[in-house]
């Protein structure tokens, strides 16, 4: 198996330079383990998915700590979160850059409890799926359709798995055993329901009422399982971009997930050519744009800056990436052919808010670059260029 070398690495070998702890996130089999193995070969390793070693850590933190210290990888913490304060003793007195790589894959429950203990002494990255450019070596797709259908998980494209084989036993497992962690639902079935009632939302603004009604769940329940979700790395929100230019904005979120190739499994999608057939393929093309853009700016170590826009009379920007002192509004078309139509709203948008048209971009799913009057245009592979 040739190892895909991370884009992340580079950062958290930094990181490790000046903090105690790194902390790596991301989506269950998203390859933390890996990267930290990779990243840090000389370390001890030890697992808390292992129940003795759970145990251990849990009834004797101390003397536990005192055989993994000097360098090494913590896997699955989120398992054992009370060993977080013993290792803020420990760094505390041997204040030792890089000593613990901590790595879990429960976004709120990890980040809540190192915001509480480890302040200022963890450094905390998120760890995607493979990008588009980290598996160009690998798996270099001709057609968006194709990374959009397998998806970006590394076992699919380490062992060649067919996704629709991985998938569904990856749900379940997350279903089984992450959701019951996070929280005791006793309706599995129903949960996965809405698992695929979300997949059938992708790319559209969160309407809680909508799923809730369709799922036969309450809209607070909705909002409990969302969180769940969006703690465990498998869907995102983007956010409404805050400058309003006296308009009225739609306030809500707009659903994605994190990898699109999951998508496709839970819309029960099994081929390339379904995928093809499928009416709402546009949608997944954006969603594919949106973790593209994403995942260039959590390789880095930096925290997302993308947002949308939509104003009550129907004018949407699909992405608006705000850098603070400049933003480049953003349009996502799954078409192989330009269209002067694309600039519209982007034209609308520039003349409200002041910027050079020549600063909006549209990316679409073709391979060409271009400069044009209106506009930038960007092929689907080189979206990532647009992160900073």
């Amino acid at each position: 198996m040739d190892y895909i070398k991370r884009e992340i690495s580079g950062k958290v070998n930094e990181l490790a330079q000046k903090f105690p702890v790194i902390a790596i996130t991301g989506p269950r089999q998203s390859g933390k383990t890996t990267l930290a193995k990779r990243t840090f070969p000389d370390y001890k390793y030890v697992s808390l998915e292992d129940r003795d070693n759970r145990e251990f850590a849990e009834t004797d933190p101390r003397t536990f700590l005192s055989q993994y210290k000097n360098g090494s990888i913590i896997d699955e913490i989120q398992k054992c979160p009370d060993l977080l304060s013993y290792i803020q003793t420990h760094t505390d007195k041997t204040n030792i850059p890089g000593e613990f790589i901590i790595t879990g894959s429960e976004n709120l429950l990890l980040a809540q409890n190192i915001s509480q203990t480890l302040a200022g002494r963890a450094a905390y990255v998120k760890l995607l799926p493979f990008s588009i450019n980290e598996l160009k070596n690998k798996r270099n797709y001709e057609s968006y359709e194709e990374y959009i259908f397998n998806g970006f998980y590394p076992r699919i494209h380490d062992l060649g798995i067919n996704p629709v084989d991985w998938y569904p036993n990856y749900i379940n497992t997350y279903i089984e055993k992450d959701v019951r962690q996070i929280k005791n639902i006793d309706k599995l079935n129903v949960f996965e329901k809405f698992l695929k009632i979300c997949a059938a939302y992708c790319g559209q603004t969160l309407n809680y009422s909508a799923i809730a009604n369709d799922c036969g769940i309450t809209h607070n329940t909705v909002s409990s399982w969302i969180g769940i979700l969006e703690a465990s790395y498998l869907v995102y929100l983007l956010k409404p971009h805050h400058k309003n230019f006296n308009k009225r904005i739609i306030k809500m979120p707009k659903l994605y997930f994190y990898d699109v190739g999951l998508v496709c499994s839970l819309l029960g999608i099994e081929s390339v050519s379904g995928l093809n057939n499928y009416y709402h393929k546009g949608a997944l093309f954006e969603n594919l744009i949106v973790s593209e853009l994403l995942k260039k700016r959590f390789n880095a170590g930096k925290s997302d800056n993308l947002f949308f826009w939509r104003d009550k009379t129907g004018h949407e920007i699909d992405i608006v990436i705000d850098n603070g002192i400049s933003i480049i509004p953003v349009e996502i078309k799954s078409s192989r052919t330009v269209n002067a139509e694309f600039f519209k709203n982007l034209g609308y948008y520039c003349d409200l808010s002041g910027i050079d048209r020549k600063d909006s971009v549209v990316v679409y799913g073709g391979d060409q670059n271009q400069n044009r009057s209106l506009g930038r245009v960007i092929g689907f592979k080189s979206a990532e260029e647009l992160i900073k």
